[in-house]
């Protein structure tokens, strides 16, 4: 099995990467294992130190980021640099905040002494989805490995280039070599990683489909599990609303990042005057979503960004 990195603007094959074979995920998960012993018993100062180094990297490089994200997912360039510098920022924030957030926490117990204690599980699996290839990587990985855990990074199959520069971040940043590691798998062999005893955790963001297969899997194992699975917002307009403002917002919160994400605006909701209002709205933004037509994500000025391949138009939830 191969997965591909395609040019959804143009439909170009940009690169293809084989699939992990099982005696190199072998030794990922060993080194892993190896790399979160060791690691989860440095100071959390010096885990910090290189999640700072993480983030200074990714504003250094946030323009060939973004053009990496252009290219194989099409997400427009400004935003690619919004969503590397934002990558940036969490590595930041958990590097500021990590050693306050894993303090031992008192409790009053009859005890001579009694309190919470937070420590590292091992290598955690992490399965993220394409429409945001850095930010929910990012998200995810920030916090569990400067609680001194271990990632394992199976990306969505359409964005192998972003999964490939986000393991190099952690290695140029100096994290141990092993420590978070990307493989490429078939939603198959994902669950058998699921069920490998060195992997202590799982963490998915997805679609309800492969949210209910992952916790199936990680039920069965005994695995800590955090899923976050689809949605949408609904778009509340008041009596007092200025439609033309909410017309556009309604456009744009639709179709923005190709709709591909869980904040966009689904079904409508109105005031008290809720038909006239919701007719009046429905007229003004048909025009405006017109109007934002998709340009190349390389390109300058708003856009929805780029429509998705072929293949994930004719299966646009799977992840």
């Amino acid at each position: 099995m191969t997965f591909q990195s395609v040019n959804p603007t143009t439909g170009e094959v940009l690169d293809t990467f084989e699939e992990t074979v099982p005696d190199a995920l072998t030794r990922i998960l060993e080194r892993a294992t190896a790399a979160s012993r060791d690691w989860r018993r440095r100071p959390v100062a010096e885990r910090a130190e290189r999640l700072r180094a993480a983030g200074r990297l990714l504003r250094e490089r946030k323009d060939t980021y973004a053009r990496t994200m252009a290219l194989e997912m099409g997400k427009p360039l400004a935003q690619g640099v919004g969503e590397a510098e934002k990558c940036a920022w969490v590595c930041d924030y958990y590097a500021e905040h990590g050693a306050a957030f894993l303090a031992d926490e008192p409790r009053p117990s009859d005890a001579s002494r009694s309190y919470i204690r937070f420590e590292a599980l091992g290598p955690v699996l992490a399965i993220m989805p394409w429409n945001f290839p850095f930010w929910q990587v990012f998200r995810f990985a920030a916090p569990a490995l400067v609680a001194g855990n271990a990632g394992i990074l199976k990306h969505a199959p359409n964005v192998p280039r972003c999964a490939v520069a986000i393991e190099e971040v952690f290695q140029d940043a100096g994290f141990p070599d092993g420590l978070f590691r990307a493989v490429f798998l078939s939603n198959a062999r994902a669950g058998d990683v699921i069920a490998d005893e060195r992997v202590r955790a799982v963490t998915l963001t997805g679609s309800d489909r492969a949210g209910s297969q992952v916790a199936e899997h990680a039920g069965r194992h005994l695995k800590k599990t955090v899923l976050e699975l689809g949605g949408s917002d609904p778009f509340i307009v008041l009596d007092d609303a200025d439609l033309e403002r909410a017309a556009q917002a309604a456009a744009e919160a639709r179709l923005i990042n190709s709709g591909s994400i869980c904040a966009r605006t689904s079904t409508g909701r109105c005031g008290s005057r809720c038909s006239a209002a919701r007719d009046s709205c429905s007229a003004a933004s048909s025009p405006k979503a017109g109007a934002l037509s998709t340009r190349p994500p390389c390109s300058s000025g708003w856009s929805p960004g780029c429509r998705p391949s072929i293949r994930r138009r004719s299966a646009p939830w799977r992840r």
